[in-house]
């Protein structure tokens, strides 16, 4: 199965690793992946992706704190899956 790619800065990679009960399947990557120009390119398949997207927004719904909350929501948004799925 192919991998898509994507890019999150740092604050982003610590969003998902800090406040989300994604896995270490998707959360190694993140903690490997080559830091530059405050960003990370990391690939992750369909499946992965949604998984993914499914703990951030988990985690977006649950957040006591807006401030959290409005991050995680536009990093929801930046997942490309979101974009070609059928299950809007």
């Amino acid at each position: 199965m192919g991998r898509i790619g994507i890019r999150f800065t740092i604050d982003e990679r610590d969003l998902i690793i800090n406040h989300t009960f994604a896995g270490d399947d998707l959360t190694d990557r993140l903690h490997e992946a080559k830091v530059g120009e405050n960003c990370i390119n990391v690939a992750f398949t369909v499946d992965e992706l949604d998984d993914l997207a499914g703990f951030i927004a988990s985690e977006a719904n649950h957040a006591a704190d807006k401030n959290l909350e409005k991050k995680l929501d536009a990093l929801y948004e930046k997942i490309p899956i979101l974009k070609t799925s059928t299950f809007r």
